[in-house]
């Protein structure tokens, strides 16, 4: 069994992406929800793909959006240096059918779970997205939150797609979560981070190592 893939969010310096990306990660995700602590300008989004890209060329540039209207598409043409884009908002199967066909780049859909039934209703995804991204539910925030979905609610889940995981990922809890799960990747936003926006390095190697030693850790139950 191969290890996760990881994807460290919420970026907003040039240079510590590119420390970051050095460190092995598979995606870094720059936020583009104004209100959010992590807010990043479309003005300031094309440079810092470009000094991730250039220090790590195979990690992969997500941004991470909510609810975009018709008249947003300019801003999130993959042309400015992400490759994908996360959806965080209430977008219906079709909407997100529509944006990856027009946007011509993979679409994630960021689903916050209330509880446990809210899992039934991601099939309808299954044509429309190329993976779904848990995470638990908080009122009037739509992710970085640090809270965690009670594993047991995915326990039993078969998902219709590619899958990762969000939600209070540390380097410590990390091993406890693949022991039970198999998700895609893992999602890290404040746990890896000394402020919002400001990720503390070697939170982000520890847990590079975590999860890179998953396998072993998997097969030791």
């Amino acid at each position: 069994m191969s290890a996760p893939l990881l994807k460290i969010c919420g970026l907003r310096s040039p240079s510590q992406a590119a420390a970051v990306a050095q460190l092995g990660v598979d995606a870094l995700g720059v936020i583009a929800v104004p209100g959010s602590p992590r807010y990043l300008a479309a003005a300031e989004r094309p440079a810092l793909f470009a000094a991730m890209r250039a220090a790590a060329p195979d990690c992969q540039g997500v941004l991470v959006v909510a609810d975009p209207g018709d008249d947003q598409l300019a801003a999130l043409d993959p042309g400015l240096g992400h490759q994908l884009i996360q959806l965080h908002g209430s977008e219906t199967p079709e909407r997100c059918a529509f944006l990856r066909q027009r946007l011509g780049c993979g679409v994630w859909k960021a689903v916050r779970l209330r509880q446990p039934s809210d899992l039934l209703g991601l099939a309808a995804y299954g044509g429309a997205v190329d993976a779904l991204l848990l995470d638990a539910w908080v009122p009037n925030q739509l992710g970085g939150t640090g809270h965690a979905i009670p594993l047991d609610w995915l326990a039993d889940w078969s998902p219709p797609l590619p899958w990762w995981l969000a939600g209070g990922i540390t380097a410590e809890r990390a091993p406890a979560v693949l022991r039970r799960l198999h998700p895609t990747g893992l999602d890290a936003s404040s746990g890896v981070e000394q402020a919002p926006g400001d990720k503390d390095l070697e939170r982000v190697r520890a847990l590079v190592a975590a999860v890179q030693s998953a396998p072993a850790a998997a097969g030791e139950d």
